[in-house]
């Protein structure tokens, strides 16, 4: 049951998608430098679709970031000043779904660049979406403001946020919030 005594939303039986962007190589974790294989939002995507059945389509840069932590944040940050992150391909057609689950990392407070190119100019007309995060510290911050801004005639709800460095242990916590 949800708040008020309502039944929660069985977001499991919805045709959806996950829409995510995630980076490996270099990441930082609680004040250290760790190498990774696989990126920690692909991680917490992998999980949902593990769980609900979900598509997937990763948003991947065409100029692919740097393994190096301290170098790719700094094109990160010229990609965010500038506006300018062209994306390997486009979002697919997404007229088929009722709920997206959008995942992204946090950078500055925000989703990174990539996403705001896949993501803009879409048609969200009744379409439910739920971020989830992985981050370090910065819970959802300003991303589910973003998806409202972005998403136009879409409802943004029930966000979830992940510290990166628990990725391997949160699939239950997953689980309980779908």
């Amino acid at each position: 049951m949800g708040l008020f005594g309502e039944k929660k939303e069985d977001y499991k039986n919805k045709k959806s998608i996950i829409i995510y962007f995630s980076r490996a190589d270099e990441n930082y974790f609680g004040g250290a430098m760790k190498y990774i294989e696989k990126g920690n939002t692909e991680v917490i995507a992998e999980y949902i679709r593990d769980i609900t059945g979900s598509d997937m389509f990763k948003v991947e840069p065409l100029e692919p970031y740097s393994a190096n932590y301290m170098q790719c944040i700094e094109e990160a940050k010229d990609r965010t000043r500038s506006h300018n992150a062209p994306i390997k391909a486009n979002v697919p057609d997404l007229s088929s779904y009722e709920l997206i689950y959008l995942g992204s990392p946090v950078y500055w407070g925000g989703m990174p660049e990539e996403l705001f190119t896949a993501l803009k100019g879409l048609d969200y007309t009744g379409k439910t979406i739920r971020p989830f995060v992985t981050h370090e510290g910065s819970g959802l911050s300003s991303i589910p403001n973003q998806l409202k801004d972005i998403c136009i005639g879409g409802t943004v709800i029930d966000g979830l946020a992940i510290l990166g460095s628990t990725v391997n242990s949160a699939k239950n916590k997953v689980e309980n919030w779908i």
